[in-house]
């Protein structure tokens, strides 16, 4: 396992311009709650354990823009997030919301599902893995849902920083495959919050996808 010191995070003057500022703007209980302009929108999901508060906030550089907790399923609303002033970035729920109760969580799969579904905004789906247990059959749900509603999806395997460069290399061309036999447009990369693997790339494609919709 890799023991690396972590590289200290990017100085401002390095990101692109839609991650220079990003900004908590609402967190959405409702889909009448959710903002109501054309703003497009990147959306991140992933299991409750899979890291997903971290990695947004070493993609913007910032450390407590996504709240994390020790305690997995703790975030239970659907929270948006300046990206300059085109594009958001939504952090949905994480699926499986451990300790949940079963009305809380069958309300927040419609409250997810709805804004999947009909969200005119979103524009890419970034699907949090991790990259010792990734297409979890829950994931795999969210890849087959992704192809059918040709949404195109980063797939990002998380804690990379936890296998060796062979192992990590292994899991990404499997992982691939695996999601060619499905279909659609899935990109698939390896990432830690931790070592910062992947981090400037999520940053500039982020700011691509940004200037491709704008």
């Amino acid at each position: 396992m890799p023991n690396a010191t972590p590289p200290k995070p990017d100085t401002e003057p390095t990101l692109p311009a839609l991650l220079r500022q990003p900004e908590f703007l609402l967190g959405a209980a409702e889909p009448e709650q959710f903002p109501k302009d054309d703003k497009v929108e990147i959306a991140f999901a992933g299991r409750s354990n899979v890291g997903k508060s971290s990695a947004i906030n070493a993609i913007a550089n910032r450390r407590k823009l996504a709240r994390t907790s020790k305690t997995p399923g703790r975030t239970q609303q659907i929270n948006f997030f300046s990206l300059g002033e085109q594009a958001r970035l939504v952090d949905l729920p994480g699926y499986g919301f451990a300790q949940v109760p079963l009305s809380v969580k069958e309300k927040w799969q419609a409250t997810i599902h709805q804004y999947l579904a009909e969200r005119t905004n979103l524009i890419v789906l970034v699907l949090l893995m991790d990259i010792r247990h990734p297409l979890s059959d829950l994931d795999r749900q969210m890849v087959q849902w992704a192809a059918d509603s040709e949404l195109s999806t980063q797939v990002l395997l998380t804690k990379a920083d936890k296998l060796k460069r062979g192992k990590t290399a292994a899991t990404v061309l499997a992982v691939e495959r695996e999601l060619s036999k499905i279909g659609g447009n899935f990109g698939v990369e390896p990432f830690s919050a931790s070592d910062y693997t992947g981090v400037r790339e999520m940053r500039a494609q982020l700011d691509a996808w940004v200037n491709s919709a704008t």
